[in-house]
């Protein structure tokens, strides 16, 4: 495999685990008693809260619900489709 396939490979897994963290994030907000802090959820917060909280300060929460993971699901997705995308930059390099 040339090296730009594996490039194009790890990006989107990359890519498609962020998405799949931020997913779990928003389900995680229906539920506010869960302890963050404590395993499993700690898997799903320790990479995503870095993302989350700059944007938090931009987008407050819309009636108590806490939006942030849901801009970021359409940003990794958006950042998916044009990296690694049917014709995505990664992949007219390749």
């Amino acid at each position: 495999m040339a090296a730009t396939q594996w490039l194009n490979l790890g990006v989107s897994l990359l890519l498609g685990l962020m998405t799949l963290l931020f997913i779990f994030r928003i389900v995680l907000t229906w539920y506010p008693q869960v302890d963050l802090s404590k395993l499993p959820f700690a898997l799903i917060a320790w990479p995503t809260e870095p993302f989350l909280a700059p944007v938090r300060r931009l987008v407050p929460p819309i009636g108590g619900v806490d939006i942030t993971p849901v801009i970021w699901v359409g940003i990794v997705t958006l950042l998916r489709e044009i990296l690694v995308g049917q014709q995505g930059l990664l992949r007219m390099i390749g």
